[in-house]
């Protein structure tokens, strides 16, 4: 079984691409939802209260992640702290279902995380493969959501490393300046590429 990493700055187009890897029959495992389901453990609410103050809480007192984003994004040191926090459970998530998925005879496990390699997470995987946009582009992308105002997403950008640090770390590069056909064209490619080593 080969596990890959995917990652990539915000609107570099992970996701899609690991849309596209699970039509080809990748096993995926979005492990920023996972992250979130992280931040419903008692232990874990009660350690960000303790280090962020109970401003992240929202009405019901959970965590509101956007108001924990806007704290740790602009602030590299919070960032860590928060890296701290969350990422030993989702360590724990990932062994389990790696090993699951290699009891199952599964071939290709995609594990989907924006801040893998910010986090020095790739030792989790065979492979790391990395999704690129120009900035211009994913200012481009983002301005059609809600919820993502341009010094927000600029924040986001600043927070992460640079795409140069990405390619460093990346086994596989896929560049998605773009449009999604031409992706879905370039991810299928890659896919073939992988089942060959396999």
């Amino acid at each position: 079984m080969k596990i890959i990493g995917l990652t990539g700055g915000i609107g570099s187009g992970k996701s899609t691409a690991s849309g596209y890897l699970a039509d080809l029959g990748a096993v995926v495992v979005d492990l920023d939802k996972t992250g979130h389901e992280v931040l419903k453990q008692r232990e874990i609410k009660d350690k960000l209260v303790n280090e962020f103050g109970s401003e992240i809480l929202d009405g019901k007192g959970d965590i509101d992640r956007s108001r924990l984003g806007k704290r740790v994004f602009s602030d590299k040191g919070s960032l860590l702290k928060l890296n701290a926090i969350v990422h030993p459970a989702i360590d724990t998530i990932v062994r389990e279902k790696a090993e699951e998925y290699r009891r199952q005879g599964v071939k290709a496990v995609v594990f989907e995380a924006a801040a893998m390699l910010e986090a020095g997470r790739n030792w989790q995987v065979d492979e790391v493969w990395v999704t690129l946009a120009p900035e211009d582009a994913v200012l481009q992308r983002l301005s059609t959501r809600p919820n993502y105002p341009e010094a927000d997403v600029k924040a986001r950008i600043r927070s992460q490393i640079t795409n140069e640090e990405r390619i460093r770390q990346a086994d596989v590069v896929i560049d998605n300046a773009g449009t999604p056909e031409e992706l879905r064209d370039k991810v299928k490619i890659e896919w073939e590429k992988l089942l060959e080593r396999i």
